[in-house]
């Protein structure tokens, strides 16, 4: 009988042991995933960023350094026309006058890619009215609501901003919505809580997310965050981002 006894004690604990090493083992296993998709991550992030800056680079180069070497060159065909055909040289003028307009919309255009203006000119709020208004105004009453949303980081205010464009966009685009409300607010812990809610007809059950909704969800996750696209029973569709403003992640 007491070798039985022992033996169950050696079982026993050897069957603690197994349960420790396996819990370990699985700890170990979660640690290594998560490194993974945090490298993962954040290569995603750098090839992004070098796509960004490729696109910049190619638009600079291929669009606004043509164009300006074209004015340069119609400019000099001015000024030397303008003694002796000085029609033909006004002309020519006119016709860099529209070139110089052309590159400056262009230039406009990449300014606005890399950061709104608004964003400096405005704030936050002010910018995200503004495109509401230009969204959605006169048909549809907007409200946008912000708390302290001063003294955010650069990036963060971009994305709060990329974000509640594109949801305003689908709501002009597909929603038929007579109301939208727009909620900017810190949360515990820091993080910029950011809301579009309307009162629209949702999104059919099982459609496919489209690239705006995809975009959504990247521009919250390149800074750690969160974004998720519901539909509730009372219908409408509301859209919540969570954006950490420390640099870390949220969960």
């Amino acid at each position: 009988m007491r070798t039985v006894r022992v033996d169950a004690v050696r079982v026993a604990r050897d069957e603690r042991l197994l349960a420790d090493v396996v819990r370990q083992a699985a700890a170990a296993a979660r640690a290594s995933a998560l490194a993974a998709e945090l490298q993962h991550s954040r290569e995603q992030l750098v090839a992004a960023r070098e796509e960004e800056c490729r696109r910049l680079r190619r638009d600079l180069h291929d669009g606004l350094g043509p164009a300006l070497g074209a004015v340069v060159l119609r400019i000099d065909t001015a000024r030397n026309l303008a003694a002796t055909r000085p029609e033909e040289s006004d002309r020519i003028l006119r016709q860099v006058r529209g070139d110089v307009s052309a590159a400056l919309t262009d230039l406009r255009r990449l300014v606005h890619d890399l950061r709104p203006p608004a964003l400096d000119d405005l704030g936050l709020a002010g910018a995200v009215r503004q495109q509401a208004e230009r969204l959605l105004a006169p048909r549809v009453a907007v409200t946008v609501e912000a708390g302290d949303v001063a003294d955010l980081p650069a990036a963060v205010e971009v994305a709060a901003y990329r974000i509640t464009s594109e949801a305003l966009a689908n709501v002009a685009r597909h929603a038929s919505a007579s109301r939208v409300r727009v909620c900017l607010e810190r949360e515990d812990g820091g993080a910029l809580g950011v809301t579009v809610a309307d009162d629209g007809v949702g999104i059919a059950p099982g459609a496919p997310a489209g690239v705006g909704l995809v975009s959504l969800r990247e521009r919250a996750a390149e800074l750690g965050g969160r974004c998720a696209v519901e539909c509730p029973a009372t219908g409408g569709t509301v859209v919540r981002a969570v954006l950490p403003t420390d640099g870390g992640g949220t969960r």
